[in-house]
């Protein structure tokens, strides 16, 4: 099996005054986006799993999944 790794862009856009946005940003940037890729992780898989499950039952040529 060939896998292709893609990346979708996400942005984050942050109220700089908001507490929780502050301590955000006084992270370093890996912190940041390590948080925030978990983050976004957590949301969107439980959503996609079952779209993802059916359009792959209809493929035999490809598999599309969330890497780890």
């Amino acid at each position: 099996m060939v896998l292709i790794e893609h990346n979708l862009r996400f942005v984050t856009e942050l109220d700089e005054t908001n507490p929780t946005a502050i301590r955000l940003l006084n992270l370093e940037k890996e912190m940041q986006l390590a948080m925030l890729e978990g983050a976004l992780r957590d949301l969107l898989v439980p959503v996609l799993k079952p779209t993802l499950d059916e359009f792959n039952a209809g493929s035999s040529w490809a598999v599309l999944r969330v890497a780890e």
